[in-house]
């Protein structure tokens, strides 16, 4: 049986079969209307693996069908191995709720790259349309592809705490700012009521939640926030001291490698003279210190991101969107690890 040269259509498939075109279509679309006899249904199937059909995506994308195909775009690479160690839990998260719910995964990567950075917009046409929605994550997003794809209407999910200037968006992200306060917490328990903050100078959502939980809880405890910028880390470090800081919050674990030598050089032994807690786990982006020295892997104190789980999450929250486009906001909580650089404190600094 063949229906000629070139691309089967349903019509010629239908004329085959001898049944109508709106059959084949209820066949392809799983329709388990009684109008359909099983001899019917699998005679429709015969023509379609016989013919060799498939079906027309883009077609079914712009009549408003579902393709059961979700997107996920990054806006940084995914495969350079440091980097891949960072998305990897994600990732697997991803793919592995996806394939629960009966969705393929299509990677958006660098077809719309301009001026070095990744777009979702090439020439004013949004390219993840062939997706019935689409999973975001990077640290540097556009907000205002943010706004359009909200003006669009086109269901997404970002990857962490996002904000858009056209209204709320939806997104799974880490609890860093509940985090951030417990671990305060931890370490005024511990005994320390000196607690410093070493932050970046970028004022991303991640950075922002991060400082707002550490404020909360300095309020908390009625002490002034001490919050040091993390653009020279060995004056960041003195004035910490100088202010007699004896538990220091550190926001990733390449800054902290950083704070761990220049300690060193000072005679300030972590964590008997100075605790050192981490704001999220491992992130291998980020660029150590050139001050650090290579060494065995140091057990931080530090809280973990469930990256994995936000994820699966992500693409539940997805798969909800495209039954109902009312945005939804996810927060998970992140696990603390206590690790080796945070002790009760001592009573000198050793300078």
């Amino acid at each position: 049986m063949t229906a000629g040269s070139g691309r089967v259509t349903q019509a010629q498939v239908a004329r085959l079969a001898g049944v109508s075109q709106a059959v084949v279509s209820m066949v392809l679309n799983g329709s388990d209307s009684l109008r359909i006899t099983p001899e019917t249904r699998e005679r429709v199937q015969q023509v379609l693996r016989e013919t060799g059909y498939t079906v027309d995506i883009m077609g079914r994308r712009l009549r408003g069908k579902s393709n059961q195909i979700l997107g996920v775009f990054t806006y940084e690479s995914v495969f350079p191995s440091g980097v891949a160690d960072f998305y990897r839990p994600f990732l697997l998260g991803i793919e592995e709720e996806a394939e629960a719910q009966g969705f393929d995964l299509l990677l958006f990567t660098s077809g719309g790259r301009r001026d070095g950075r990744r777009r979702i917009y090439d020439q004013g046409t949004n390219r993840l349309r062939i997706a019935d929605g689409s999973i975001l994550l990077g640290r540097h997003n556009d907000p205002q592809e943010l706004a359009q794809l909200v003006d669009e209407q086109f269901p997404f999910v970002f990857i962490g705490r996002r904000e858009s200037p056209t209204g709320p968006i939806s997104y799974v992200g880490a609890d860093y700012v509940t985090a951030t306060r417990e671990v305060h917490e931890w370490l005024w328990g511990l005994g320390h009521r000196k607690i410093g903050l070493l932050s970046v100078t970028e004022e991303n959502e991640p950075t922002l939640d991060r400082r707002s939980g550490y404020e909360a809880a300095a309020r908390k405890h009625r002490r002034p926030p001490l919050v040091f910028l993390a653009d020279d880390p060995a004056l960041a470090l003195r004035q910490a001291l100088d202010e007699g800081v004896t538990a220091l919050l550190v926001e990733s674990s390449a800054m902290a490698d950083g704070i761990l030598a220049y300690a060193d050089d000072l005679g300030v032994r972590v964590p008997e003279h100075l605790s050192l807690v981490v704001l999220g786990d491992a992130d291998p982006t980020q660029q150590p210190s050139a001050h650090a020295v290579p060494s065995t892997p140091t057990d931080w104190s530090m809280f973990r991101i469930p990256r994995h789980e936000m994820g699966v999450h992500a693409v539940r929250v997805l798969v909800e969107l495209l039954a109902d486009p009312k945005p939804r906001q996810l927060l998970l909580p992140c696990t603390f690890h206590e690790g080796a650089t945070a002790a009760p404190p001592s009573t000198v600094h050793t300078r």
